[in-house]
């Protein structure tokens, strides 16, 4: 299981609480007009009750070790909510795992997004020994292909018609980066972010 905090010197990721509710719910109301067109959930009638119960689920999946979601902090005003990151197991076998993101409307194109990325990937490779994390980013979704880009992520193709968002199939890119590409990264001091 993954640390319940991660952090860089200059972000925090934490573990939901029920403390979280209220800031949570700010940041995803400034960002719904954003978020509307890439994530199901981000409904512009999306509720307060949406958010106690995305935290309580949370809350649950970290008890049943079957998925992982942070709040996105800043190191100097955590009171702020920042954004989430999430991971899940999409095949033991395979030891294979997903990573899911979004960062407040407000705070983006300041590399928050691959800051907290880059932690959770170190997580998921040198803490917990997974094989390969995959990203599936709605096609169009450019400043999630660019973290996925600098994070050293490989596109592998499209997934046609992949989530019913808005009434319509929308598309996703796959992505792609296996433990031995991260190491390797490391080692030759390849620039990320």
């Amino acid at each position: 299981m993954p640390r319940p905090e991660l952090a860089s010197d200059r972000l925090t990721l934490q573990r939901f609480t029920r403390r979280d509710a209220t800031t949570l719910d700010q940041a995803i109301r400034e960002s719904l007009p954003d978020l509307n067109q890439w994530l199901p959930w981000a409904r512009l009638d999306y509720t307060s009750g949406d958010t106690t119960a995305f935290i309580r689920e949370s809350i649950q999946a970290w008890k049943e070790e079957r998925a992982w979601d942070y709040s996105i902090r800043m190191n100097d005003d955590p009171r702020n909510h920042v954004g989430n990151i999430s991971f899940w197991t999409v095949s033991k076998l395979g030891k294979i795992a997903e990573i899911g993101y979004w960062v407040r409307s407000g705070e983006t194109s300041r590399g928050i997004c691959t800051e907290a990325a880059e932690l959770l990937i170190e997580e998921a490779f040198n803490s917990l020994g997974y094989h390969k994390i995959v990203l599936r980013i709605a096609v169009g979704n450019d400043p999630s292909d660019r973290v996925a880009e600098k994070l050293g992520f490989t596109k592998e193709g499209v997934l046609r018609e992949e989530l019913l968002i808005r009434g319509n199939w929308v598309d996703h890119s796959l992505w792609s980066l296996l433990d031995r590409e991260y190491r390797g990264s490391r080692k030759s001091g390849a620039a990320r972010g």
